[in-house]
């Protein structure tokens, strides 16, 4: 079974997105530490998964190869198959890109059964709370800026999505975000 995980930049206190989308908050630019770290996160993966907003501007954005990225970055980003979760598409208008709807959990476990490498999640907002929600993920990367927003979108859901984590590894950069990496405790 593949290894499914979350890589998200979130504030000091738990949010993905400022309460409109706002990522002003976040830190840039990387510094090499941490350009690493993400190199060693995502060598293995070979399915994208992302939310339809999200890939609505994240797609475009990698095809057009973001100023100040490493070549290597935009290739990983173009060449690397995406699934895009949406029950308002029927088809993707991204090369590289297919759709999925219906349920998630059925969708996720097919996908994870499927041979090949790990694969990720970076959102959007509903996805990933869905995502945790569901426990889903068997891997958390919370990409964590020193910045406090007091609101706006979290990553993790609200109610009764109550759930255990186990700290595999924390680690400060250069930058001053710290990455804190994760595993549900399963029962």
């Amino acid at each position: 079974m593949r290894t499914f995980k979350l890589q998200v930049q979130t504030t000091v206190d738990g949010y993905m997105a400022g309460p409109n989308g706002e990522m002003d908050w976040m830190t840039f630019p990387w510094t090499d530490d941490i350009k690493a770290y993400v190199t060693a996160l995502t060598e293995p993966v070979d399915c994208i998964v992302l939310g339809r907003r999200l890939a609505e501007g994240f797609i475009p954005a990698w095809a057009a190869g973001p100023e100040g990225e490493e070549q290597k970055a935009i290739d990983k980003m173009n060449d690397t198959p995406k699934v895009v979760i949406s029950s308002s598409l029927t088809e993707s208008p991204w090369e590289n890109a297919t759709v999925a709807g219906g349920d998630l959990t059925e969708t996720i476990n097919r996908l994870k059964a499927r041979p090949g490498g790990d694969m990720i999640a970076y959102g959007g907002g509903t996805l990933v709370s869905s995502l945790i929600a569901e426990g889903l993920l068997d891997e958390l990367h919370l990409f964590v800026n020193p910045t406090a927003i007091g609101t706006g979108m979290p990553v993790f859901p609200k109610g009764d999505a109550y759930q255990r984590l186990d700290l595999v590894t924390a680690q400060t950069f250069d930058c001053g975000v710290t990455a804190l990496h994760f595993e549900p405790k399963r029962s």
